[in-house]
């Protein structure tokens, strides 16, 4: 089977075929533009660390995570 890493990468693919995309559309509502990207980064990046980058991209998702906590206010 040939990887489409256009519609379909690897690295956002689930065991079962959910992909990342599916779960940030799912959970993101109620946070404005700026919060649904920094939320949907974190997310993508927690998803992804095992099949990508590793340690660096639960890094990259922690600074997500900071970035969305000073934008609610906390």
């Amino acid at each position: 089977m040939q990887t489409d890493n256009i519609n379909k990468p690897s690295h956002y693919q689930g065991a079962h075929g959910l992909e990342a995309i599916d779960v940030v559309r799912n959970f993101a509502g109620g946070l404005n533009a700026e919060q649904g990207f920094y939320w949907g980064n974190m997310i993508k990046y927690v998803l992804r660390f095992q099949k990508k980058n590793g340690v660096e991209d639960l890094k990259k998702a922690k600074k997500n995570l900071e970035w969305l906590i000073e934008s609610i206010g906390g």
